[in-house]
């Protein structure tokens, strides 16, 4: 009999060991609002590129986080290296015909010139098979609005096709080249060690490139270099947020962890104004005549007692913020995009500021839980 019970005992512990244990983390060692530094050894191509891949990197370095953890990550973005297939002017350069406009415009086009989409088109019928890193010296019309062509002079733009796609460069004009010093419109091997600080202050003394240029941000800078024949060459400059630099820049993104996955937090925190404070009292439906009147009057929400005929309940004031959302946000929002909204409130003679939080479903906005 005894045998038969050690051998009960044996057999139940050895199913208990066999059986998949869950993984419990350590007591303690949930994080949450984390700052993380990446080890320069862990580059980025782009910004884009971070935010892809950055969450798979969290989830393996820290599978016990709790939805609801956040982290704020900064990364080094790799300096931008392109080698043109040819960069042989005389490889590379075409000018657009008559008949070339035809086969985007159609027979007998009124105007022959491009605009930057259908330029493109014909770079896809000009090259049906383009190498990677492709060049494309090409001289041709642009389309300007309200310009004759007749008026326009031919323009010459430098096209690479990278990643499947063609990308219009950052062509240096006569102009630039004489800002730096040579009037020859080229470089040569005695400019290598200040080709960065030239492109640097070119890029910034644009007005179209610098009011449009944001962290991260990357410039394809097109321009000729002479070495015993006329090359093209590309330079990727990439923007650090005050300068353009061919050197690797570090980045920072946020991100939160919600239905186990990390997500790209992008968060807007927003103040009400006056005008939203009128908004609610003349242009929505939340809260009461009396209440509406009220926060037209004066900009906070009566919250001392639900017996005052200006009193906005709870669900009043998720009802008025929600339209001041709508209003404000829901053309530019995107799906589970959070919006942490501060308030004011007045309560028995004191007022103080407040904040809730939404998050926008692709439909309509709506208060925001945390996930447990």
């Amino acid at each position: 009999m005894k045998k038969i019970y050690y051998l009960l005992a044996f057999v139940a512990m050895a199913f208990t060991a066999c059986q998949k244990q869950p993984n419990v983390a350590p007591q303690g060692y949930t994080k949450k609002g984390m700052a993380i530094t990446l080890p320069t050894t862990t580059t980025f191509t782009s910004t884009d590129d971070a935010k892809t891949k950055i969450p798979g990197i969290l989830d393996a370095k820290y599978p016990q986080l709790d939805n609801g953890s956040s982290a704020t990550v900064t990364f080094t973005l790799s300096p931008v290296s392109v080698k043109p297939a040819d960069s042989l002017l005389t490889d590379i350069s075409y000018t657009v015909t008559p008949a070339d406009y035809a086969t985007v415009l159609g027979p007998n086009p009124k105007y022959l010139e491009f605009t930057s989409a259908q330029v493109i088109s014909f770079l896809g019928i000009k090259y049906p098979n383009p190498q990677p890193n492709q060049l494309s010296f090409l001289t041709y019309i642009y389309f300007e609005s309200g310009v004759t062509p007749s008026a326009i002079p031919n323009q010459t733009d430098t096209f690479i096709y990278l990643n499947g796609a063609w990308v219009k460069c950052y062509t240096l004009t006569a102009a630039q080249y004489a800002s730096t010093g040579h009037p020859y419109n080229d470089f040569s091997s005695t400019d290598d060690a200040k080709l960065a600080t030239y492109f640097n202050l070119i890029l910034k003394n644009d007005i179209v490139v610098s009011s449009n240029s944001a962290a991260g941000n990357i410039q394809y800078v097109s321009y000729k270099y002479y070495g015993g024949k006329n090359f093209q060459r590309i330079a990727g400059m990439t923007f650090d947020g005050t300068n353009w630099v061919a050197t690797p820049t570090t980045g920072s993104l946020s991100f939160s962890k919600s239905g186990g996955k990390w997500i790209l937090d992008v968060s807007v925190n927003y103040t009400l104004v006056k005008d939203d404070y009128t908004y609610i009292g003349t242009q929505t439906k939340a809260g009461s005549d009396a209440a509406r009147a009220n926060v037209a009057q004066y900009p906070d929400f009566n919250i001392s007692s639900p017996d005052d005929a200006t009193y906005w309940s709870d669900d009043d004031l998720n009802a008025a913020l929600i339209a001041v959302l709508t209003n404000k946000f829901k053309s530019t929002a995107i799906t589970d995009q959070k919006f942490i909204v501060t308030y004011t409130v007045y309560s028995f003679g004191k007022t103080s500021n407040v904040a809730k939080t939404f998050t926008y479903d692709g439909s309509i906005f709506k208060v925001f839980v945390p996930e447990k």
